[in-house]
C-alpha cells in the first residue's frame, strides 16, 4: 500500500514539473548597455530584467519556444530558444517616435502615426534625455506646446492660444485623474502630478477633445500615465541640486530630491509609492513700471513723478481720488516683496495598492491618493501668495482589457493664501484711513504745492517694511478675510468625479465600438473670499456620456473614427458634441498616412465665471455671471462723502455703462458655454533615408471657428440713481458718475464678435551622423478678429505666432555618456489679461545637459543648464522675468 501512494505521489510530482524550464539571458539596448525593466514573456511565463539587464524566466514548455522582449518606445523582439544551454542576448531598438503605441487620441491603442487628430507625447527616452529640470518642464519642447512658467514648480501647458496662467480651456489627466484646483478649474501644473521617477508616458491632443473628454478639453488635453508596480518594481532615487540666478533676485539655491518604491508581493497584489519634496526661491516680480490701473496697460509716469501713480508690482496705490485743483492722485503703494517671500515649496505625496484577483490583467483594481502641500506665488486678476495650500486625491478604478470605472474625489484647501493686492490696501487704511490721508495730503499740497511732502506727512505713520509693527499689522491683514476687509483666501472646495468607459472589440468583430460618460459634482465652500457663498453653499453636477465607432476598410489602409457626446450641467442646456476623422495609408509599408477630421468643442464656464464675487479693486468687482449668482450677490459700497449704498447683481446687469466718456446703457446677457468648430488636415510618414537612417515628418493644419466665446467685459454702475428710458442716466446716476461714487464691474460674458484662429505645425525626427538625434519643429498660430465688432472686447489669444524648436543630441557619445541641446525661439506677441496687458517679446531659450552612467552603483548622473544665454525674458506682464538655472542631479535605478 505504502508503494503505491510513493509511486502516486511521485507520478503527481512528474506530471507537474513536467516541462518547467528555468532560462537566463541579458538585454541590451542598441547601444551595447544593459538594459534595465524590458518584459520578457513567454506564454504565462513573465519576468522583468534587472538594472545589469539580467532576466530569469521559467517556463512551462518544450524545446523550442519563443520568448518576447519588450519595453516601451522600444521595438519588440521575438528570440527562438531551442535548447536550455542557449545564450540568449537580446538588442532592443529604439521605435521611431511615429511607431510609438498611444491611446488617448481614440481611448483606444494605436500608433502615433494612425492617429486620427494631431498628437504629441513624452515616453521614458525623452525624460532620459529631457535637459529641462523636470518632465514637465520638457513638454514645451513639443511642437505645438506652450508654457506659462510661473515659478520653479508652477507652469501652466497649453496649445493653440486662449489662456493665461489660469488656463479652464486645457485638461490634465494623472491616470484618468483630473488635476484641477476645485475651486479654479485649472490644473496648477504638475504640483499634484507624477513624479520624473513615476512617469511612464505623457500624451497630448492639441485642440478640441470634447468628444471624448468633455466640457473644458477645449483647447487640448494632457495624459500622463505612470509606472504600473507590477511591470516596474524596485527602489528608485533621485537627488537634484543647484543655483536658479535672476538679477533682481541674484544667485539662490535650489533643491529637489524624491523616491519612488514599488513591491510586487506576488502575482496578485502589488503596490508603490512616491514622495517628492522641493524648495526654491521662485523669480521675483519687480516692474514698478505706471499703468492705468488694473487690467489696463503701460503708461507714462514714475513713482517719483506722478502722483497718480500705480506700479505693476507695487500694491495700495490703486486707491486713488481726484482732488479738486491737484488732479488725480494716488495712495503710497508696498512694493511685491514687501508683502510676500519668494520661499516657494512643494511636498507630493502618492500611494497606491493594485490587485489582481486572477493573478492577469483581465481585472485590476486600483486603490491611490495623492497628496500635495506648498507654498508659492499665482496670478491671476491680481498676485496671490499661497502659502500651505493642500490639495488630496483618492481613487477607486477598476482596470480591464476592455474597460474601467473609476470614481475620486478631490478637495483643495487654500491654508493662508492671501491676495497680496488686498494685503497693500488693508494696511494702509490700517495707519491711514483713505478719507483721512486725501484729507491731510490735500491741506499740504495747498501750502507747499509738493507731492513730496504732501505724501511724507500722510505717509508719517506709515508701516515701514522691515519693522516689528509692520511684520504684525501684515500678519494680522492676510489672517482677516477678504471680505471683511483683509486680505485672506479661506476656500475648500471639492468636487466628487465618477466616469467610466466600455470597448466592444472583442464582442463586436465589424469595427471597434465604445461607450462611455461621466459625472461630476461640485461642493463650492470658500467662505465668502471667491464667491457667493458668504451666506449660503453652493453645489452643482454636471453629466456626460459619448459613443465612438472605429473601422478600417481596403485591407486595413482607410480608417473611419466617428464619435459624439453629450453633456448636460445645472445651469446651462445641453451640448453635443460631434466628431469624424478619416485616416488613409499610403505605401507599400502603409507607414505615409493622410489624415482629416471636423473636431467640435465646448466648454462650460468655470466656477470663477459661474459664481464670483471677487473683489479685485477698492471699488472693482469680477462677478461670475451665472443666472443664479446674479440673483446672489450684493455689496454695499462707499460713496466720496462717506455715505454707502447697496449694488446687487441686479444692478450689474440693470444698469451698467460701458463707457465713462460715453454714458450710455449697454445690454449684458447672462453666461452661457463657448464652443469651437475644428478643421483639421495632418500627414505623417516614415521616410527611409537610407539602410540605417528614418526620417519623421508629422504635418498638420487646423482652422478654429469659435462661437459665444467668454470674454470679460468691463462696467460701470451708478451707486445711486438710474437709466432713462432712451439709455442715458437719470440726475441723481449722472450726479454719481460726477462725484466718482460709481463701482467697476469685470463681467464673465460672452462675445458676439467673429472669432476665428488658423495654424500649421511641422516636426521632423531623425539621426545625422549615425548616432545623432535631431528634431525639429515649427509652430504658426494666427488669431482672425475684427475688433470693431466688439471694441471692448479682450481675447487673450495670448499666443506667439512664430515658433521654432530644435533638438540635437546622442545618447551615447561614449562609453556611457550622453548629451542634449534644446533651442526655442519665438517672436513677440500681446500678452491679455484681467491683470495687465502689455506687449510680450520675441526671446530666444537655450537649455543643455549632459550625463554619464554608471553601472557599478547603478546610477545616471546629470549636469545642466535653463536659459544658458542668460537674457531674462518675461512670460507675461506682472511676472517675474525668468533667469537662468543650473542643475546637478544624481538619479538611482532609474
Amino acid at each position: 500500500m505504502f508503494k503505491k501512494l510513493l509511486s502516486i505521489l511521485f507520478i503527481a510530482c512528474s506530471v507537474s514539473f513536467y516541462g518547467q524550464t528555468t532560462i537566463n539571458g541579458k538585454v541590451y539596448d542598441e547601444y551595447l548597455e544593459p538594459f534595465s525593466n524590458a518584459v520578457v514573456v513567454s506564454g504565462d511565463a513573465r519576468a522583468t530584467s534587472d538594472f545589469d539587464g539580467n532576466f530569469t524566466l521559467t517556463v512551462k514548455e518544450n524545446f523550442p519556444f519563443e520568448i518576447q522582449v519588450s519595453a516601451f518606445g522600444y521595438k519588440t523582439e521575438i528570440i527562438e530558444v531551442a535548447t536550455k544551454d542557449q545564450e540568449i542576448n537580446v538588442i532592443l531598438k529604439e521605435n521611431v517616435a511615429l511607431d510609438e503605441v498611444v491611446i488617448s487620441a481614440s481611448r483606444s491603442p494605436e500608433r502615433v502615426i494612425e492617429s486620427p487628430v494631431t498628437i504629441e507625447r513624452m515616453g521614458e527616452i525623452d525624460i532620459k534625455r529631457n535637459t529641462s529640470p523636470s518632465f514637465y518642464d520638457g513638454l514645451v519642447n513639443l511642437k505645438g506646446i506652450e508654457s506659462r512658467e510661473a515659478n520653479y514648480g508652477f507652469k501652466s501647458i497649453n496649445a493653440r492660444g486662449f489662456s493665461t496662467f489660469d488656463n479652464t480651456r486645457f485638461v490634465q489627466l494623472v491616470d484618468g485623474v483630473e488635476t484641477s484646483i476645485p475651486a479654479l478649474n485649472f490644473s496648477a501644473g504638475n504640483l499634484v502630478g507624477l513624479s520624473d521617477l513615476d512617469v511612464k508616458n505623457v500624451e497630448i491632443l492639441p485642440g478640441a477633445s470634447s468628444a471624448l473628454y468633455g466640457a473644458n478639453a477645449f483647447n487640448g488635453i494632457l495624459l500622463m500615465r505612470s509606472k504600473n508596480p507590477f511591470d516596474k518594481a524596485g527602489i528608485s532615487t533621485y537627488i537634484k541640486t543647484g543655483t536658479m540666478s535672476q538679477e533682481e533676485a541674484g544667485n539662490n539655491p535650489f533643491y529637489d530630491a524624491g523616491v519612488r518604491m514599488a513591491y510586487k508581493f506576488n502575482n496578485y497584489i502589488a503596490g508603490k509609492v512616491n514622495l517628492t519634496y522641493f524648495s526654491a526661491e521662485e523669480w521675483h516680480a519687480n516692474d514698478t513700471s505706471n499703468t492705468t490701473g488694473i487690467g489696463g496697460t503701460i503708461t507714462d509716469g514714475d513713482r517719483d513723478t506722478a502722483i497718480d501713480y500705480d506700479g505693476v508690482n507695487v500694491y495700495g496705490d490703486e486707491i486713488s481720488y481726484t482732488i479738486p485743483g491737484i488732479g488725480k492722485v494716488s495712495r503710497t503703494g508696498y512694493d511685491e516683496k514687501d508683502l510676500t517671500n519668494y520661499n516657494g515649496y512643494n511636498l507630493k505625496f502618492d500611494g497606491s495598492l493594485h490587485i489582481r484577483p486572477w493573478a492577469n490583467d483581465a481585472l485590476e483594481i486600483v486603490l491611490n491618493t495623492r497628496y500635495s502641500r506648498g507654498d508659492n506665488t499665482y496670478q491671476g486678476t491680481n498676485r496671490f501668495s499661497q502659502k500651505g495650500y493642500f490639495i488630496e486625491q483618492y481613487k477607486l478604478e477598476f482596470l480591464g482589457k476592455n474597460f474601467f470605472v473609476r470614481g475620486y474625489y478631490t478637495g483643495n484647501d487654500s491654508g493662508k493664501s492671501h491676495d497680496l493686492r488686498f494685503a497693500a490696501i488693508a494696511l494702509n487704511e490700517k495707519y491711514n484711513s483713505s478719507k483721512n490721508w486725501f484729507g491731510e495730503y490735500a491741506t499740504v499740497f495747498s501750502t507747499t504745492g509738493s507731492d513730496e511732502q504732501a505724501r511724507n506727512y500722510a505717509n508719517r505713520n506709515r508701516f515701514v517694511p522691515g519693522t516689528v509693527e509692520f511684520k504684525n499689522a501684515l500678519e494680522e491683514v492676510i489672517n482677516t478675510p477678504i471680505n471683511e476687509g483683509g486680505a485672506a483666501i479661506k476656500d475648500q472646495t471639492s468636487f466628487y468625479h465618477a466616469d467610466a468607459n466600455y470597448n466592444f472589440r472583442d464582442i463586436i468583430r465589424w469595427g471597434e465600438i465604445q461607450i462611455g460618460g461621466s459625472y461630476r459634482k461640485y461642493d463650492i465652500n470658500s467662505n465668502g473670499t471667491l464667491f457667493t457663498d458668504e451666506n449660503s453653499g453652493i453645489t452643482f453636477d454636471m453629466v456626460g456620456a459619448y459613443s465612438q465607432i472605429q473601422k478600417k476598410f481596403l485591407d486595413d489602409r482607410l480608417k473611419l473614427t466617428g464619435s459624439v457626446r453629450y453633456d448636460k450641467s445645472k445651469n446651462f442646456e445641453g451640448n453635443f458634441s460631434p466628431r469624424v476623422a478619416v485616416n488613409y495609408s499610403l505605401g507599400q509599408t502603409k507607414n505615409h498616412i493622410l489624415r482629416a477630421s471636423y473636431q467640435t468643442g465646448f466648454r462650460n464656464p468655470s466656477i470663477t465665471e459661474q459664481y464670483f464675487g471677487l473683489r479685485s479693486g477698492p471699488s472693482k468687482y469680477i462677478l461670475g455671471t451665472s443666472n443664479e449668482n446674479i440673483d446672489r450677490f450684493s455689496t454695499t459700497v462707499l460713496n466720496q462723502d462717506g455715505t454707502t449704498n447697496e449694488i446687487t447683481g441686479s444692478d450689474a446687469f440693470g444698469k451698467s455703462f460701458e463707457n465713462l466718456s460715453n454714458l450710455v446703457k449697454i445690454d449684458v446677457d447672462p453666461i452661457k458655454p463657448e464652443q469651437v468648430t475644428s478643421y483639421e488636415v495632418g500627414y505623417r510618414s516614415i521616410i527611409d533615408l537610407d539602410s540605417k537612417s528614418l526620417l519623421e515628418l508629422d504635418i498638420n493644419g487646423y482652422y478654429n471657428q469659435y462661437e459665444n466665446f467668454v470674454a470679460f467685459k468691463n462696467v460701470f454702475v451708478p451707486n445711486y440713481g438710474g437709466v432713462e428710458v432712451d439709455g442715458t442716466p437719470d440726475a441723481q446716476a449722472d450726479a454719481a458718475f460726477a462725484n466718482g461714487d460709481y463701482t467697476e464691474f469685470v463681467l464673465n460674458t460672452n462675445t458676439s464678435a467673429d472669432i476665428d484662429s488658423y495654424g500649421i505645425g511641422i516636426g521632423l525626427n531623425t539621426k545625422v551622423f549615425k548616432t545623432f538625434n535631431f528634431g525639429a519643429n515649427y509652430t504658426y498660430t494666427k488669431l482672425v478678429f475684427d475688433q470693431s465688432t466688439d471694441p471692448t472686447f479682450k481675447s487673450g489669444f495670448n499666443t506667439p505666432e512664430h515658433q521654432v524648436k530644435v533638438m540635437f543630441g546622442n545618447q551615447n557619445l561614449f562609453n556611457n555618456f550622453g548629451f542634449n541641446i534644446n533651442l526655442r525661439w519665438q517672436n513677440e506677441f500681446l500678452w491679455q489679461s484681467s491683470f495687465l496687458d502689455a506687449t510680450v517679446d520675441s526671446r530666444t531659450v537655450l537649455d543643455a545637459q549632459m550625463n554619464y552612467r554608471v553601472p557599478a552603483i547603478k546610477s545616471r548622473f546629470k549636469i545642466g543648464g535653463t536659459n544658458l544665454t542668460g537674457k531674462e525674458y518675461m512670460v507675461a506682464p506682472g511676472s517675474g522675468l525668468i533667469g537662468s538655472m543650473y542643475y546637478v542631479s544624481w538619479i538611482i535605478n532609474d
